[in-house]
Formats: structure tokens, C-alpha cells, sequence
């Protein structure tokens, strides 16, 4: 049996970091990620996942269910190096989920010595295996798939794996999105384009601006347009579809190209709704849908289109019926989002007239709540590129101040209540906090292949992953479904309070308090500056040190 030993030298691996040496750091989150592994992979899910895997091999030395695990752990653990491998798979729990027959991990009774043993499945390696295959035989096994055919097997594949494991629901509630990808300005990233972006990171045109302005910034990027499944009370969030593309591509035609091989995939009548925002409006799409497929599409309108201009002319009309949508009120102090709840608009209301009085000033105006107004039309057809009529829900908000904005919802759905089309929007906003997790602890876009198959291999197997692990989830701990990568990994792997550090095959384990001091007592020179480069490069790697996600 080949070993590989990481010797345990807790002197020399501190001496060294304090010296800014440093192979690799890691939590250490085998519990959580073993039992993740575990389940999966004893699921039908896995078994067509891996049957159907677009190998680009003609000859498999290596299983394809490998290499799938093997990328799904290395976006577990929030690497996109390769070269990450043998010390993911070392400190993480693939190896104790496929068993002794794949890896073991040995540990020495007297010297604490960790050895790790695989046997991989060739007999072409002569030298001390430390993994179940090399690192660089991902590398090339993902760079050599077709970039199309993995396209066409996540989105095909991904929902038919869902849908055989019952894990489709019945009311059939999507969203489609579209969102950038930012890569490094290097133009040697196959497929990516440099567009200009504003502070909130959307594009805008570069003849339209001041290009003096610090708030516009240049940034190289791909474009992802996702295709996801979730229910009402957002229990979960699959992604069922995704296309990578060059960052100038517009997102409308490729989302209903993802429809339709949804469609065509799993069959009718699994997709009921479609909830969709401004970007995708098109109105010989959405009649299709309808007419085809009876799928019913929810969106907002644009401001200048002629539906809109009606829809507001028959709600300045008398009769016209307005009812009072319950928004929901904040729960958490700071949180400005969501309107006061009315108690405590009314005591600081109560508690600014004490205040006027102390003074000898006349009260102060009282404070009028938030109010947002609903109305309803049916039958409405003047879109016409829309072959079928629509519903169409005018919602009108109106802040504390008295001023009023309107905006239009529409829908192909016939019998809805305003109140069911406004609450089913609603749904769309989850998408924001869903992407925020893939950005920012998931690292989405910690792209460090600039070959486009390998940039889009990152992408889906990221998506695949996290879809994955809301299967477990759902099953095992539904209250984690929506935690980030680093909560799920601390409430269910108490091992990620310790720190993997590494160097020169040599290892130590020590708690994040003892890592953080050794850190900040460094000074200032070659080794603080030695070590702040290494760390730079391998933070997305190791903890995310982001704020806990916003409530969804």
C-alpha cells in the first residue's frame, strides 16, 4: 500500500508561520462533509448524475463518480485550485464517506503521526498516492469536457435526478435570474468581455457616463443565467438550469431556451409558474409558455409600455377597487427594509410629542404609517406581442411622507387574486440572498482557470454542490437550508473551530483564537509581508471572514 505521512510538528509548522511560511491552511470539517458525502452518494441522485457525465475519456481509468465527488468536495470546502486537492482531501471527510477500500487515514499510537493511504485505480503510479487520483488529472479531465455537452447534462440531468428522488414540488414555483460573474481584468479568460459597472454593479454604457466618476469602474466578466426551483415557505432552492456566457450576452432568449429543456426533460406540468423581473420581458415568450406548456409567468412592467400607461389610466378612474396589502413589519433593529412595526411607530410617535412639550414647541405632525395599496385588472391586452390576455396588479406604495409611486405586475394567470400575484413576486427578492451566498461563501467567481471549460466546470459544480447540499439539508437539518457554506459547516462539523496548518508535509492543529494571536503579534517585515501575500491568495480557500447573510 502506498502512504503519503504528514508528520505532526507542531513546533516547526509554528516556527515556520512565524518565519511567513506556509504551504495551506484549512478547517478541519470532516464530520459535516463525511456525512454530507454519505448521503449523496447513496442516493439514486448520484447514480444518474454519474451514468449521464459527458466524458470527454474514451478509455475511464479513473471512475467518473470520482470526479465528481472530488470536485464537489473542493467547492465545499470553497477552493477553485486544483493544486488544493491532496489538502482538501486530507483534512476533509470524502475519504472517510467512500470507505477503506478508497483511502484510510492512519494515525500513529505513539508519535500522533497522521499517514494517508489510497489506492487509487491504476496501477500506473509508482510513487506514494496521497490522493484517489492526481490533482492535475481534474484539471485536464475538466478542461477536455465539452463545454456544450456539460451545459446540456446539468441542465438536463440535474432536474430528471430531482424529480426521481420526489423532490420536485407539486406547485411548481420557479425563478429565472441573471447574474454577473467578475473574473481578473486579463483578456487570456476565454469568453469573457470588460464592461463598464456601476457602484451597485450594473452595467452601463460608457458614452453615457463621466468616465472621471470613481463610482464607474471597468470590470471583465461572464454572464450567469440561472433556471431555480423553490416553494412558497422557501424550505428550499434548487438550481434546475444554468448557462455561462460572455458578460455582453443578453439574458432573455437563453432563460426560455432553459424552460423548454426543462420542459423537455422532465416532462409538463412540473413547471406552473414563472416568476421572472424586467429583463426578460417578452411577450411572444411568455404566450408560449402559456399556450404550450401552461405555465404561468409572473413579472413586472416597464414604465413606458403601453400596458403600463393603461393599467395606471384605469386605476385613477373612481370605481376603480384598491385593497390594503399587508407588508411585513421589521423583526431585527437596524433593519430598513421593512417598514416599523405599528407599536413602535406609535411610541416614538408618543415619545416625540413628550419631547416637543419639554421644549415648549407646538407637537410635531403625526406619523402616518407606510401603507402600500392593491388593484386588479383582468382581460388586459394591450401588449401586443402577447398572444393571450393578461392579469395585471398595480401596486401602489406609499411612504411616510404621503408620496405615492406606482409600479404594474402582470400575469398570464386567470383566476389569481391581486393579493396571490403580489405575494407570489414576492418570492424573487430570495434570489438576491441566494446569490450573495454563491458570491460570497460559495466563491462563485474565485476563478483561477482562465479555459472556459474549466471556468464554467467551477461555476456549475458550485451550483451543483450547493443544490446537493439543500437535498441533504432538507432531509437531515431542513432549518439549514438556507445557512451559508461556513454556518452549515459550524453547526454541523464542530472540528471547523480548528485550523489545518501545513508546511513541507509537515502538519499542526491549532484553535482559531491561538492562529489569530500568532497573526497579530507578527511585526513588521519580510515575514508579516510573506505571509500576508500567501494568505491573500488562499483567504477564498480557508475561512470567509464575511458578515453572517442578511435575513432572507
Amino acid at each position: 500500500m502506498n502512504l503519503i505521512t504528514f508528520e505532526h510538528d507542531r513546533e516547526f509548522v509554528l516556527d515556520a508561520l512565524r518565519e511567513g511560511n506556509l504551504d495551506y491552511l484549512e478547517p478541519v470539517t470532516e464530520a459535516a462533509e463525511a456525512d454530507f458525502f454519505r448521503h449523496i452518494l447513496a442516493r439514486p441522485i448520484m447514480d444518474r448524475l454519474v451514468a449521464t457525465y459527458p466524458t470527454p475519456r474514451k478509455k475511464e481509468e479513473v471512475p467518473v463518480w470520482i470526479y465528481i465527488a472530488s470536485q464537489m468536495s473542493l467547492r465545499l470546502h470553497g477552493t477553485a485550485s486544483y493544486r488544493a486537492f491532496p489538502y482538501v482531501i486530507r483534512s476533509g471527510g470524502l475519504i472517510s464517506a467512500l470507505g477503506p477500500e478508497v483511502g484510510r487515514k492512519v494515525v500513529h499510537p505513539d508519535s500522533g503521526d497522521v499517514s494517508l493511504a489510497c489506492t487509487g485505480f491504476n496501477d500506473k503510479n509508482t510513487n506514494g498516492r496521497q490522493t484517489p487520483c492526481d490533482h492535475d488529472f481534474l484539471r485536464k479531465f475538466g478542461r477536455d469536457t465539452d463545454s456544450g455537452l456539460l451545459h446540456a447534462w446539468f441542465n438536463r440531468e440535474v432536474p430528471r435526478a430531482l424529480r426521481g428522488s420526489k423532490l420536485l414540488d407539486a406547485e411548481g414555483i420557479y425563478i429565472g435570474d441573471a447574474s454577473y460573474v467578475f473574473v481578473p481584468d486579463n483578456e487570456r479568460y476565454e469568453g469573457s468581455v470588460r464592461l463598464l459597472f456601476d457602484e451597485h454593479d450594473h452595467p452601463v454604457n460608457h458614452e453615457e457616463v463621466d468616465l472621471k466618476d470613481a463610482r464607474y469602474q471597468w470590470k471583465r466578466c461572464y454572464k450567469l443565467v440561472s433556471l431555480i426551483h423553490i416553494n412558497r415557505s422557501l424550505d428550499f432552492f434548487f438550481v434546475v438550469g444554468a448557462r455561462l456566457v460572455p458578460g455582453n450576452e443578453h439574458e432573455c432568449p437563453l432563460l426560455y431556451e432553459m424552460v423548454e429543456e426543462f420542459v423537455e426533460a422532465v416532462g409538463r406540468g412540473w413547471m406552473r409558474v414563472l416568476i421572472l423581473d424586467r429583463g426578460f420581458i417578452d411577450g411572444e415568450a411568455i404566450g408560449r409558455l402559456k399556450l404550450l406548456h401552461q405555465i404561468d409567468t409572473v413579472m413586472p412592467l416597464r414604465k413606458n409600455m403601453d400596458a403600463f400607461i393603461d393599467v395606471q389610466a384605469l386605476a385613477a378612474m373612481k370605481d376603480f377597487a384598491w385593497e390594503v396589502f399587508p407588508r411585513p413589519v421589521a423583526t431585527q433593529r437596524g433593519q430598513t427594509d421593512r417598514p416599523k412595526h405599528p407599536t413602535i411607530i406609535k411610541r416614538e410617535a408618543k415619545r416625540q410629542q413628550t419631547l416637543a412639550a419639554r421644549k415648549g414647541l407646538p407637537p410635531p405632525p403625526p406619523m402616518v404609517p407606510a401603507v402600500t395599496l392593491i388593484g386588479i385588472v383582468h382581460d388586459l391586452s394591450s401588449w401586443s406581442s402577447c398572444p393571450v390576455p393578461l392579469t395585471a396588479v398595480i401596486s401602489r406604495e406609499i411612504d411616510v411622507h404621503g408620496q405615492a409611486e406606482d409600479w404594474v405586475l402582470v400575469t398570464t394567470a386567470q383566476d389569481w387574486t391581486a393579493a396571490q400575484i403580489r405575494s407570489t413576486y414576492e418570492l424573487r427578492p430570495t434570489i438576491e440572498e441566494r446569490h450573495r451566498q454563491y458570491k460570497c461563501f460559495w466563491d462563485v467567481m474565485r476563478v483561477t482557470s482562465r479555459a472556459f471549460s474549466l471556468v464554467l466546470a467551477h461555476v456549475l459544480f458550485v451550483l451543483l454542490t450547493y443544490t446537493l447540499l439543500q437535498v441533504h439539508l432538507l432531509r437531515q437539518r431542513k432549518e439549514l437550508t438556507r445557512a451559508t457554506r461556513v454556518q452549515f459547516l459550524r453547526r454541523l462539523g464542530p472540528t471547523i473551530q480548528v485550523v489545518a496548518l501545513y508546511y513541507q508535509h509537515k502538519f499542526c492543529l491549532i484553535s482559531l483564537p491561538e492562529f489569530a494571536e500568532i497573526l497579530l503579534l507578527l511585526p513588521d517585515g519580510e515575514p508579516r509581508r510573506k505571509l500576508l501575500k500567501k494568505v491573500q491568495s488562499l483567504k477564498r480557500e480557508i475561512y470567509s471572514l464575511l458578515a453572517n447573510p442578511r435575513p432572507s
